[in-house]
Formats: C-alpha cells, sequence, structure tokens
C-alpha cells in the first residue's frame, strides 16, 4: 500500500491540545489523525455500508 501525504491547516490551539491527546495515548499527532480517521471511517460504514473504491 502506497502511503501518501497530506497536508492541513488546523488552529494552534486545536494542535496544542491534539499534541496533549496524543502523548497521553503514547502516539505521534500523526498516528492519532490517522485513528481519528479510521474512526471516523468505519462509524460512517457501519451508517452506510462499506465505500467501494474504484482503482
Amino acid at each position: 500500500m502506497a502511503i501518501k501525504s497530506l497536508s492541513i491547516r488546523i488552529d494552534e490551539k486545536m494542535l496544542d491540545k491534539l499534541h496533549v491527546v496524543a502523548d497521553y495515548e503514547g502516539r505521534s499527532a500523526n498516528s492519532e489523525i490517522l485513528i481519528l480517521i479510521r474512526d471516523a471511517i468505519e462509524k460512517y460504514e457501519e451508517k452506510h455500508g462499506e465505500i467501494k473504491i474504484d482503482k
């Protein structure tokens, strides 16, 4: 699986809070974001069914 890069704009206060949460969980901010994205996708798919990607 290819790893892609994504740049986001984030408020400094929110980023600081993200780092606190990630540190508490023993993860990097990047890993914490990936977990949050994965959880959001799983929640969406539970409600709407599996997302099919044509590639």
